[in-house]
């Protein structure tokens, strides 16, 4: 029996800090939890201010090198996401999808497929031919595009991908993005040659992933 088209709520929070934004992922978990019987899917769309993030996988990070990341102006945020080091900042669209998996399909490895393979369909959308590799997220020959890392519990998902828009790629210079050495980062700006705004790629974002994940999207704004 097919199943029916999930439908998705977009939120639109601006640019917002990560620590408020890890709480408004949480309020949008218990959602889910507290109405099993009616799944309440959404996708949170914002920025952040300058913020090194660690996920999970990080082996414990030296107060030194916290501290000299701090020093740079940026904020520093330990997760519970997959996943190791990287940046957000203004610049990068960052996507949190708070959707209960047994609406898609009871499978991690599947969602992460799909959250790839929905930024290799907006890069395509902008003329730009990216990939996966091995490595989580989505690729430009060697340099990253869009880091991905997910939480997953019970099968609701939280955490998400930051594509870089026109973000400011220095401040990856000052880490080893993701904990792989001898790639680069990239932006949608400097593949095309042209600014590149969050605002510009938001609509491609949804487009994307309403193809991708085969749902309805409105918005509740």
């Amino acid at each position: 029996m097919l199943r029916s088209r999930a439908a998705v709520e977009v939120v639109h929070l601006g640019r917002i800090c990560f620590g408020t934004a890890e709480r408004l992922q949480e309020v949008f978990v218990r959602r889910h939890r507290e109405r099993s019987d009616a799944p309440q899917h959404a996708l949170l769309l914002c920025e952040h201010p300058p913020v090194f993030t660690i996920g999970i996988r990080q082996t414990p990070y030296p107060p030194e090198e916290e501290r000299r990341l701090r020093l740079l102006g940026a904020d520093f945020r330990r997760t519970n996401r997959g996943g190791l080091i990287t940046f957000h900042g203004p610049g990068q669209l960052v996507v949190y999808p708070v959707l209960n998996l047994t609406s898609f399909r009871r499978s991690v490895r599947w969602y992460v497929q799909q959250l790839e393979e929905l930024v290799i369909r907006l890069c395509g959308r902008f003329g730009i031919r990216a990939c996966t590799s091995p490595h989580t997220g989505v690729w430009v020959g060697d340099n990253k595009i869009c880091a991905i890392g997910i939480h997953c519990g019970r099968y609701i998902t939280s955490h998400g991908l930051a594509l870089n828009c026109n973000t400011e790629l220095d401040w990856f210079k000052h880490i080893v993005p993701c904990g792989i050495e001898g790639k680069g980062v990239t932006s949608l700006s400097l593949e095309l040659g042209r600014n590149v705004t969050t605002e510009e790629t938001i609509p491609y974002l949804l487009e994307s992933f309403r193809d991708q994940f085969d749902c309805d999207l409105w918005s509740g704004d």
